[in-house]
């Protein structure tokens, strides 16, 4: 087993303190107002085409910045944090939903605690306490944007801090999308189980049966790049993941504005 398998297994911890409880993308409103889930034959299939329609919306908003978080990351630059702020910031602004930004703030900072107080080597296992190891840069970096977040400075949104935190363990970027992706229908599926509109054998068969398709087509499709909506590109990314001049054309959409309004 490589490094990647076992992080895949780790990050796909259903008890990996990751605050993904705290929101159901929006499931539970769309319940509670009243929008049918049909009979106990019907309801997996309104929650299928929901999932699909969530997971969609959600990809096309925050995967081009999962993934440019992600490359800053890789860059090793001297301006990386200003960078991640920058990308940070652009992030809040295109998130119009009030409950949306609160749900992904909050996830954004647990996911950085995880970092640095979850996967960071403890002091036991360390041979020498003079020694220098790269993850104690990235710690260093983790820790000073948790401060800006506690000082209201940045609001550490999901996707940037996704990014981070998958960069930070060495996981490449097709596969963070991935578990990112995967990790946000299993949240869906587990707040539809909560509101008893799904049993967990159910859930556990739209896992295998839908979400492992629906996760690979989002996964190979190909996004936005924010460089398109004036964030500054990255000097060694020129020609990743795109065509020849067209890495500017298109950014990150957000498909439902009026439903955000």
């Amino acid at each position: 087993m490589n490094n990647e398998e076992y992080l895949l297994m780790i990050l796909s911890d259903g008890n990996l303190p990751t605050g993904a409880f705290v929101a159901s993308a929006g499931l539970e409103s769309y319940i509670k107002h009243g929008h049918p889930v049909g009979t106990s034959s019907t309801a997996p299939e309104t929650t299928i085409n929901f999932m699909r329609d969530s997971l969609h919306t959600y990809a096309h908003s925050a995967i081009p910045f999962i993934q440019h978080a992600h490359r800053i990351m890789g860059s090793r630059n001297e301006d990386t944090l200003d960078r991640l702020l920058e990308l940070d910031d652009l992030y809040d602004k295109m998130t119009l939903n009030h409950v949306a930004r609160r749900a992904s703030k909050t996830q954004g900072v647990a996911l950085l605690t995880l970092y640095s107080r979850g996967f960071s080597l403890p002091p036991v296992l360390r041979q020498s306490s003079d020694m220098t190891r790269p993850e104690d840069k990235i710690t260093q970096l983790v820790d000073t944007l948790k401060l800006k977040i506690r000082q209201g400075r940045t609001p550490g949104h999901l996707p940037i801090c996704w990014g981070v935190l998958t960069s930070g363990l060495e996981l490449n970027s097709e596969r963070s999308t991935e578990v990112h992706l995967f990790l946000y229908a299993r949240s869906i599926l587990s707040s539809a189980i909560r509101l008893n509109t799904l049993g967990p054998y159910g859930a556990q068969q739209l896992l295998l049966h839908v979400v492992k398709p629906l996760v690979r087509e989002l996964t190979n499709a190909r996004f936005g790049n924010v460089t398109a909506a004036g964030i500054k590109p990255i000097e060694s990314e020129a020609g990743v993941g795109v065509g020849d001049g067209e890495e500017d054309q298109d950014g990150p959409v957000n498909t439902w504005p009026l439903g955000e309004i």
